[in-house]
């Protein structure tokens, strides 16, 4: 595994390391070794609209969900969600219908 973190602005792992800084190869971010501790694990939607725990989401493609036996339909509205430490791409909350959901912030946009 490479000991170069993801890029903070865009979370994508397509970076290298320049000299003192990581520069990222998609969106041209640079940043020091130091900043990327400090600024932590940043969470987007779909959208690339930062997500902060407490925020309503609304899901953008009907979904399969493990152990229920509806889907989790477009347009749903979850609130209150909670962000899971160290992972950009997953978020906790509960739907009216589902209770306790991991989602993929891919099928989320900001409400």
């Amino acid at each position: 595994m490479s000991s170069v973190p993801a890029c903070p602005q865009c979370s994508l792992e397509n970076t290298y390391a320049d000299g003192a800084l990581f520069v990222c190869a998609d969106c041209g971010h640079e940043w020091a070794a130091g900043d990327a501790a400090e600024a932590g694990v940043v969470v987007r939607d779909c959208n690339g609209n930062v997500l902060a725990a407490g925020d309503t989401v609304t899901v953008i493609k009907d979904l399969k969900v493990k152990g229920a036996s509806i889907p989790l339909k477009q347009g749903t509205v979850i609130r209150n969600i909670r962000l899971i430490e160290d992972d950009a791409e997953h978020i906790e909350g509960h739907s009216d219908k589902i209770k306790d959901l991991v989602l993929k912030t891919i099928y989320l946009r900001k409400a």
